[in-house]
């Protein structure tokens, strides 16, 4: 009879606990989270409570620090306090009437406003966006802010040092961020750190995750922004990361790996809208805001050559995802045509049904995606969207290996456009910085186009008879993918 008792205790103990894990799983997994990320953490705690639990300790939320998101905040009033509200989208730029609204909900999101009076100039090739950033550098007369996901010292990037240090010499105030995490893994961000003390720039980690010095955030939240900022007078935005194209791996090297990014040089006001973007990010990491030109564009210059712009911010620091709202938006307002350049693109609920139904409502949907990837899960996550996007009529364009397509962009109709560091997956939404600028203008339309045409040129449609005719085994691991990315 003890023998009995003293064995039905521990299964009691651990049945009650199971009901506990169940309940605490119920009541907190699902807050402030789509029902399908809810879902897959409950099960992971009830299946695996130990690991479960971990997990959900080290990265269940999503958002940063309370300080940080005060920070941004501050920053956004007054970003709104120094910018003039835009009231109108004039036809003298071919604005689609469907644009002002969307460039509304894009300024109350994150506070930057519609401007006009830009130009810009893509550049679609490493080599030209390498050069590009050392001649704005050697430019630099007043200041440099540099602020890049991953920058690293390698042979390839050892100009663009070299002209930093240039600039320091010349007395230009040189400050630069590095995401920790993003670069920590690249032996070329090592050698950048010293390069950088060395040559006395300023630099700081963003989002460092360093425990022992009391800092410490969910630690894959992470700063996905590229730009660069030359005296207020010239920026860079894109996906481009400064380090060698193969990404300092032999392995890159020996399969000939090479990732292919799209940098934008931009003129004019939008310039001073990612200046404040930079300044905001420069607070967050040092309590310290930058001196800055004030935003005073107007609504139409009455030039119509130049471009409408404007900068949209994202990311764990704001309450709602800024970049999600924009895609969607920008997808269901296409009337004709829609293409996007996504590398991982794992889409939530909302932007596969955007997507879809502007498929079967007659808009011409097109979507570059590499025909190799260098992230397992992301890689085969994405394969899981492919049938639906295919049967809605949905055109999927492979890019040929062995580049890597890094590029992040999208264009809608005749003349709106998309360039930044966003992808189109849940990362991205949930927990990366994002950087994306919303361009309105016939001539930077068909530039980003002739880029579309390239890709096309150097791709292979992927058929729906093709892709049904992949492996059981591959599309096993496409469904476990798939479920993995929900685990936000």
């Amino acid at each position: 009879m003890l023998d009995w008792i003293s064995g039905a205790i521990p299964t009691a103990v651990l049945l009650v606990l199971e009901i506990v894990l169940i309940v605490v799983a119920l009541a907190v997994a699902p807050i402030n989270r789509r029902p399908s990320s809810a879902l897959a953490w409950i099960i992971l705690i009830v299946v695996l409570p130990l690991v479960g639990l971990l997990l959900f300790a080290l990265i269940g939320s999503s958002k940063l620090p309370r300080s940080r998101r005060d920070k941004q905040r501050t920053m956004n009033e007054r970003i709104e306090a120094r910018a003039r509200t835009v009231e109108h989208v004039t036809d003298s730029h071919g604005a689609p009437s469907w644009l002002a609204p969307i460039a509304r909900l894009n300024r109350e999101m994150g506070a930057m406003p519609l401007i006009d009076g830009n130009t810009a100039e893509l550049l679609p090739h490493f080599d030209e966006q390498l050069e590009a950033l050392v001649e704005a550098i050697d430019s630099a007369e007043r200041f440099l802010h540099v602020e890049f996901y991953v920058l690293a010292l390698d042979d390839t990037t050892r100009p663009f040092f070299a002209a930093l240090e240039r600039a320091v010499a010349r007395d230009v105030e040189v400050r630069v961020l590095i995401d920790h995490l993003g670069s920590f893994q690249y032996p070329g961000f090592r050698r950048a750190k010293k390069e950088l003390t060395r040559i006395g720039a300023e630099w700081h980690l963003m989002l460092p995750v360093q425990p022992l010095r009391g800092r410490w955030q969910r630690p894959d939240l992470r700063n996905h922004r590229k730009l660069m900022v030359v005296d207020g007078r010239v920026a860079f935005v894109g996906s481009l990361n400064v380090i060698d194209p193969s990404y300092e791996k032999r392995g890159n090297r020996r399969r000939g790996l090479q990732w292919r990014d799209i940098l934008a040089r931009v003129h004019g006001p939008i310039v001073q809208e990612i200046e404040a973007l930079f300044a905001t990010d420069w607070f967050s990491e040092t309590d310290r805001i930058p001196a800055s030109t004030a935003m005073d564009a107007v609504a139409d210059d009455d030039d119509p050559s130049t471009l409408l712009a404007q900068i949209a911010p994202s990311g764990p620091a704001f309450e709602s995802e800024n970049n999600l709202a924009l895609f969607n938006s920008l997808i269901y307002a296409a009337q004709r045509r829609v293409s996007i350049t996504s590398p991982y693109f794992v889409p939530d609920e909302s932007l596969l049904s955007a997507i879809v139904t502007a498929a079967r409502r007659g808009v011409a949907v097109e979507l570059f995606v590499g025909e190799i990837g260098d992230q397992f899960f992301v890689f085969h996550a994405q394969h899981s969207y492919y049938q639906e996007l295919l049967l809605a009529g949905v055109r999927i364009y492979e890019y040929a290996a062995p580049t890597i397509l890094h590029a992040k962009h999208m264009s809608v109709d005749e003349t709106v456009a998309l360039v930044g560091s966003s992808n189109m997956d849940i990362r991205s939404f949930q927990l990366d910085l994002e950087l994306m600028m919303l361009v309105s203008g016939r001539s930077f339309a068909d530039d980003l186009r002739k880029v579309e045409d390239e890709y096309r040129s150097r791709s292979k449609e992927l058929t729906l008879e093709a892709w049904q005719g992949r492996g059981p085994f591959h599309a096993f691991v496409d469904g476990i993918a798939r479920l993995t990315s929900a685990v936000q």
